[in-house]
């Protein structure tokens, strides 16, 4: 890895020692920067786990990802500066009906500093900030309120959605291989019971709110007011593109993602 042009790539510039600060930094600089999206799935591009892959595609020709590619590259960069990282498997709320979804549904990362933390730049709209792992209480960051419930031997990942605590994934802390998550990263490329198939967006946090792009509309959120504009078609979807999140060269997702 070249970790210099990772750094650049999310145009962070700060301290590189081993702390919660750099974490803090590194975190919110990745979120900022690199979008969450399934564009890959939507133009017919196989997403293999392989980091070699997933840093060309996110480092070198500027895209974003899903959970398994933000999530496993970012666990890279960290281990490359000398942080401890541990891959652990989160399963993810069901978007109809209760329940959560099978083991390896979701990446998640635990680091280990004075105290455990955890860590996702690859879950959309999430905390931008590490949570203190063993804390049980509320975790309250600028931009939302978290927190972490023990439930037998799972933790439940919890934030507040419309006023309302709102469970969105559960996790262990057994340590995971990043091969381990191939089966499902399959799965969410090609199930018709993944959401990812079924509709192409791109979202990423900016300071100050989030701007995500789908087939039907573009969603600015900045300093609590949400602006909508409609999505008119191909020359605005590539227009809006390049302008929100540098993404440029996506003719074929295009073809097939509008009339």
């Amino acid at each position: 890895m070249d970790v210099q042009a990772y750094l650049q790539r999310i145009r962070y510039d700060g301290a590189l020692d081993v702390s919660i600060h750099t974490l803090r930094g590194l975190h919110r600089a990745h979120l900022y920067a690199v979008p969450f999206e399934n564009l890959s799935i939507h133009s017919g591009e196989r997403i293999p786990l392989d980091r070699e892959w997933i840093y060309d595609k996110i480092v070198n020709r500027y895209r974003g990802g899903f959970c398994y590619e933000c999530n496993g590259l970012f666990s890279w960069l960290l281990r490359e500066l000398g942080f401890e990282v541990t891959l652990l498997s989160a399963r993810v709320r069901n978007s109809v009906g209760e329940g959560f979804g099978p083991e390896y549904d979701h990446l998640v990362l635990r680091v280990d500093l004075d105290e455990p933390w955890l860590a996702d730049v690859g879950f959309g709209e999430s905390f931008l900030e590490p949570l203190r792992l063993n804390e049980r209480g509320e975790q309250t960051q600028p931009e939302g309120r978290y927190k972490l419930e023990q439930q037998g031997s799972e933790l439940v990942y919890y934030r507040v959605q419309h006023g309302k605590w709102q469970p969105q994934h559960v996790f262990t802390l057994q340590p995971r291989r990043f091969a381990e998550f191939a089966g499902m990263c399959h799965f969410h490329q090609t199930s018709p019971r993944s959401p990812f198939p079924q509709k192409w967006f791109i979202t990423r946090a900016m300071p100050g709110g989030r701007v995500t792009l789908s087939q039907r509309r573009l969603i600015l959120t900045r300093n609590g007011v949400r602006e909508e504009r409609p999505n008119t078609g191909r020359e605005t979807t590539a227009r809006w593109l390049a302008r929100w999140f540098g993404v440029l060269g996506v003719s074929l997702f295009m073809v097939r993602s509008h009339p």
